[in-house]
């Protein structure tokens, strides 16, 4: 993709991968040198060190302290913490185990349900399908958000009071409420969907202008903090 003349960002974006590892394959001869260089490198995966952690324990070595600072010279860099959890059911009789993934926050899943399908990355897509698979409720909001996102995509609102209909009728407070808001103003919500205009411009300099404001707060007068207001949307409109 890079020898096409595509950029990182949008090669990053296309393939769902961060910029960073996108850019050492791009300047890589082959992949098996990345390959390499990765595994060459220090880890915080405990994993690989879960066989010798077991091996430890049998040998007689029972404190965390001592097991944590010998997978750390061997590579190692999670923390104390994530060692001391691991050889617990060691201390019961019982089998050491794999430490669980860690579940993602309300925030993460929000934006891999509103992000579009065809850009979510690998991970993002197969975390986000099993949870729909375990939460009947959020696998509705799912449907109903990407019914809504659809909508934007065509600037069609037909479907919009149904949309609604359903919102009312799906038995979460949270999307009820919603609704009737929207009813409230449904006209001014449907211009929004069918027309190319919004706020998002003047959104963006209300943003700017806040975040300077907060930056310079007691730190400088009124003539300096207008300055730095005007050179922010100089910026804004030399690089959109």
């Amino acid at each position: 993709m890079t020898d096409t003349g595509c950029s990182l960002s949008a090669a990053a974006r296309e393939l769902g991968l961060n910029r960073r590892t996108v850019g050492k394959y791009a300047r890589a001869t082959t992949w098996q040198d990345c390959v390499r260089r990765t595994r060459s490198r220090r880890t915080t995966s405990l994993d690989p060190y879960l066989e010798y952690l077991r091996q430890r324990w049998e040998e007689g070595e029972h404190t965390a302290t001592v097991l944590h600072q010998e997978i750390a010279a061997k590579g190692y860099r999670g923390h104390y913490q994530r060692v001391k959890m691991a050889i617990a059911p060691l201390r019961r009789g019982l089998l050491i185990d794999t430490p669980r993934e860690r579940p993602p926050s309300p925030r993460e899943v929000a934006r891999w349900i509103t992000i579009t399908p065809s850009r979510r990355s690998l991970h993002a897509a197969e975390a986000l399908r099993r949870l729909l698979e375990h939460c009947p409720e959020l696998n509705r909001s799912h449907d109903l958000v990407r019914q809504f996102a659809a909508m934007l995509d065509t600037r069609d609102a037909t479907s919009l009071p149904d949309w609604l209909d359903q919102l009312a009728s799906s038995r979460l407070p949270a999307l009820a409420g919603f609704a009737k808001a929207i009813r409230e103003d449904q006209p001014a919500v449907e211009q929004g969907i069918t027309t190319p205009f919004n706020s998002g411009v003047n959104e963006g300099r209300i943003t700017d202008l806040k975040l300077q404001t907060r930056i310079m707060a007691g730190r400088a007068g009124v003539p300096l903090l207008r300055h730095r207001v005007i050179l922010m949307a100089l910026l804004r409109r030399r690089y959109p």
